[in-house]
């Protein structure tokens, strides 16, 4: 007998390639990106002008505009549709279920950044190609800390779509002949000349333009709370939140198609950008291998072990359907700007119900930071190891304690965890100025771990799904058009009159 002959199903290879030719162009975007990038940089013996490179990188500016037009129709119609869907006790489970989810990576990150900076040293040796870029921003802890919870309730909700409140510390003017001078002369030993610390500074408040995205989930949040305990009354308005993030997800199929070529000049710019290969050796080389390391276990490890263990499914298949999400959070190094393609891979693709996506999602995009975590544990140790300050146990701990705190308050838009940096610097005794040693190699450090933030972001969402499967089954599933079936859901006005007598 012969061997079998095999026979081609054009039919089959069609759809095979028309279910992977995303994937592929995207591929091919990020490949050829680099390789755009390499060559534009050494054609040439002269450095690349800033205007040239934005000249490069303009198509995948446009792309990424367009993406963050969506953040907040996106956060606020997913969160409001969401919540008012679900019933409040189910409501109730699944946020805690994800603030738990969220709460256990955060700590893992930063535990496993400590393990492995602490054991690696990269810190140690001479200052090879470690050097100052620009100065700090003069802050406090405290003031951080405050500015979190001040941006949680924004007074102006227009305001917040595009800008964050922070306070400003301003030097004191002091005169010599002014009472003020002569106390903080004497409280602190001053000479004369010298300022005093910054907790006596003069307080001023600004706004900056950036999402006070903390600030917009609150208010969704609250928003589709009050339209579940209205009931029919709220139906109205909860219908429009529904058509809204229906047609914001419609948008973003549209994007996700030219994502390929925006993501191509991204990286070719990205490319550009790069000052010195150089400063990859020494310390820093070290230094930024701690962290991809740490980001690649959690990543790659940690965070598929839990979902295994917790739902007894592989998380092969649900990696693989996330991959254009990985890509455009590397390429735009913005976990809010890559959340209409998070939530596109995980309803299309994962099949996931849009009830816990576009719950789970949106809060996961703002509060769970694990790359970010592991960073800032990793890069306070570090830095501390480059100024030869030894750190204490008490110390590593309050470390850990501040990054998770520092991770949980950064917002999701590129290179946002350097200002939180201040904070854990603050623990271990070491000057806001510091966190400009680590510029040089922060921006594209800062890429991975975005990509490991909407993983962590993307294994939340189907894990609370597999967890809450049996309830969301009680209250309606979803049917073929994606739309959510939802219970009336009304409230019993009868019960309710008898309850007030």
């Amino acid at each position: 007998m012969g061997r079998p002959r095999v026979q081609f199903n054009p039919e089959s290879i069609k759809g095979c390639m028309k279910k992977h030719l995303l994937p592929i162009l995207t591929i091919s975007g990020v490949v050829g990106g680099v390789v755009l990038g390499l060559i534009l940089r050494y054609v040439r013996t002269d450095t690349w002008s800033k205007r040239e490179i934005m000249y490069v990188g303009y198509i995948g500016e446009l792309f990424l505009r367009a993406l963050k037009a969506l953040i907040i129709p996106l956060i606020v119609s997913s969160l409001v549709s969401a919540i008012g869907s679900l019933d409040l006790s189910l409501s109730t489970k699944i946020g805690l279920r994800a603030v738990g989810y969220y709460m256990t990576t955060t700590v893992s990150a930063v535990i496993l950044g400590i393990i492995l900076v602490v054991s690696i040293h990269p810190g140690q040796g001479d200052d090879e190609g470690i050097t100052r870029v620009g100065a700090g921003r003069n802050i406090t802890t405290v003031d951080l800390l405050m500015d979190l919870v001040r941006n949680i309730f924004p007074p102006n909700l227009v305001q917040a779509s595009f800008e964050t409140y922070r306070t400003k510390l301003v030097p004191p003017k002091l005169d010599v002949n002014d009472t003020r001078y002569a106390y903080l002369m004497e409280k602190y030993n001053l000479t004369e000349g010298e300022l005093p610390p910054k907790e006596e500074w003069d307080i001023e408040g600004e706004y900056t333009a950036a999402l006070n995205i903390m600030g917009m989930v609150m208010f969704a949040t609250a928003l589709g709370l009050s339209l579940s305990r209205l009931g029919h009354k709220g139906k109205p308005l909860l219908d429009v939140f529904q058509s809204l993030s229906d047609a914001s997800m419609v948008i973003t199929s549209w994007l996700i198609w030219i994502s390929p070529l925006g993501i191509l000049f991204l990286v070719a710019a990205m490319m550009l950008e790069m000052e010195d290969f150089s400063v990859m050796l020494g310390q820093l080389g070290r230094y930024f291998c701690t962290v991809l390391l740490g980001i690649f276990i959690h990543g790659f490890i940690i965070l598929p072990s839990i979902y295994t263990v917790l739902t007894r499914k592989l998380p092969f298949r649900f990696l693989a359907n996330m991959f254009q999400a990985y890509i455009t959070a590397f390429a735009t190094a913005s976990s809010s700007g890559t959340l209409p393609v998070t939530f596109q891979c995980l309803e299309e693709k994962n099949n996931i119900d849009p009830r816990v996506t576009r719950f789970v999602i949106p809060i996961g995009a703002t509060i769970n930071m694990d790359g970010t975590a592991l960073y800032e544990a990793v890069a306070a140790i570090f830095i501390s190891q480059v100024r030869a300050i030894p750190l204490s146990i008490g110390q590593i701990i309050a470390v850990s304690i501040t990054a998770t705190a520092a991770a949980i308050g950064a917002a999701g838009i590129p290179q946002a965890g350097l200002v939180t940096m201040v904070m854990v610097l603050d623990v271990v005794g070491l000057p806001a100025e510091d966190v400009t040693l680590i510029i040089a190699v922060d921006w594209l450090l800062d890429r991975f771990r975005t990509m490991i933030n909407v993983l962590g972001d993307s294994i939340g969402a189907g894990l609370v799904y597999e967890l809450s499967k049996k309830e969301l089954e009680q209250l309606g599933n979803v049917n073929a058009n994606g739309d959510v079936e939802r219970p009336s859901n009304e409230i019993n006005m009868d019960a309710l009159e008898s309850s007030k007598m």
